[in-house]
């Protein structure tokens, strides 16, 4: 079944949260750069894991997606409960909200490329 660029991509948001790790594979390419770093996909399958230990109700939520093949544009919604450090600040079980501007670059179907940004800013004012 061929699907459009978006629909892979909520598949792909679905897949991780679910956690489906074994089905990451076809979402994510062997070659996936985060970054601007080589990580490949099996960094980036031990980044969403390492994710998923320190935030253990951590869900994904689209909040804005904007697809123009091969790139797409989305605002991750996040409300969750960090249990020890995030992003180098002293969350420590305390529930935030903050959102996130990624953008993906895919490749034959799967993600080549990634650039992230999460507002630190909005976690800050909340503690």
């Amino acid at each position: 079944m061929d699907k459009n660029l978006s629909g892979i991509y909520r598949d792909y948001i679905a897949c991780l949260n679910r956690q489906d790790w074994s089905k990451l594979g076809e979402f994510v390419g062997d070659d996936a750069i985060h970054n601007g770093r080589q990580i490949g996909l099996s960094g980036y399958r031990a980044m969403l894991e390492r994710d998923f230990r320190e935030i253990p109700d951590l869900h994904f939520e689209i909040e804005l997606l904007v697809c123009e093949p091969p790139r797409i544009a989305s605002r991750l919604h996040f409300d969750c409960t960090p249990a020890g450090a995030f992003l180098g600040l002293p969350v420590q079980g305390k529930r935030i909200t903050f959102d996130e501007n990624v953008f993906y670059e895919f490749s034959g179907g799967k993600i080549r490329q990634v650039w992230s940004i999460i507002d630190k800013a909005a976690v800050e004012r909340q503690l």
